[in-house]
């Protein structure tokens, strides 16, 4: 894993943190999606290099995702598979953030790759979402001028939740500025939709094979880094998606050790102090 810029000022913060002059923020729900196609060799994964200077992870290679929005959570958006029930109980959350997730997993997808996992059934699946027609109701989804919901009700389209998969749960370390407690999913890229240069928050999009991701020098976040090493040992997206998992909580954080020097930790690192998250 490459050492992230800014890493000098998180330890300054944390230094501060370890004194009681700084307080956490609140971390915001967000949902992130692994989007895994089947390639010679084993699955890939696409990833978007964030643009550098961005207030949280610029210069970073990260998977398609972001923060829950208040219309991810109308209940009337239409829905095929996994009810938010099933989900809820998943990731540990209420029915209603976790209806929100699900539909910001489906939307930041959309917005940020230009993939959208609906169809016009329980059964059916959109082949080709590349239009300029297609394109001009993204850029409204993301322009905030509609919402999923509407979006699909309008197409008479359902959501796909059966194709996702809960896979992990990520809270951004207290000592950052700018923090998230994000849900991440497992998807295929649905047979005939492309991953597209589309938003203004990435300029490189790549897809990688995992096996070989962890070799390639990339810049890399360590849920990313996590996730990529939890899925090399798998031949195909199928198997992949079929694994069971328990997805527990992951809370990352930079502890100061008594030379004053800084170490980031996950629980059952020996330095993890045993307090819970203050959020």
């Amino acid at each position: 894993m490459t050492r992230p810029s800014g890493l000098h000022e998180l330890e300054e913060l944390a230094r501060a943190f370890h004194r009681g002059d700084k307080t956490p923020s609140e971390a915001r729900h967000a949902s992130t999606v692994v989007l895994l196609r089947d390639a010679p060799g084993g699955p890939e994964a696409y990833l978007l290099r964030r643009v550098k200077g961005m207030a949280f992870a610029g210069g970073m290679h990260v998977f398609p995702g972001g923060s829950v929005d208040p219309a991810d959570a109308e209940a009337s958006t239409a829905w095929a598979g996994p009810p938010a029930e099933r989900w809820a109980t998943w990731f540990r959350a209420d029915v209603p953030l976790a209806r929100a997730l699900v539909c910001a997993a489906v939307r930041e997808t959309f917005e940020e790759c230009g993939v959208l996992l609906a169809g016009p059934s329980e059964h059916g699946l959109l082949a080709d979402v590349s239009s300029d027609e297609w394109e001009a109701e993204r850029e409204a989804l993301e322009a905030r001028e509609q919402s999923l919901s509407e979006l699909l009700q309008r197409r008479g389209l359902v959501l796909r939740a059966d194709l996702l998969r809960p896979f992990a749960h990520w809270i951004t370390p207290e000592v950052e500025p700018k923090r998230f407690d994000t849900r991440f999913f497992l998807a295929q890229l649905p047979a005939g939709q492309v991953c597209r240069d589309v938003g203004g928050e990435a300029d490189e999009r790549l897809w990688v094979r995992v096996r070989d991701a962890l070799d390639q020098g990339l810049t890399l976040m360590p849920p990313t880094h996590t996730a990529l090493q939890d899925l090399a040992p798998y031949d195909d997206v199928r198997s992949a998606l079929d694994a069971e998992r328990e997805v527990a909580l992951v809370a990352p954080k930079l502890v100061v050790l008594p030379d004053n020097s800084v170490r980031f930790v996950v629980p059952g690192d020996l330095d993890y102090p045993d307090y819970p998250e203050r959020d």
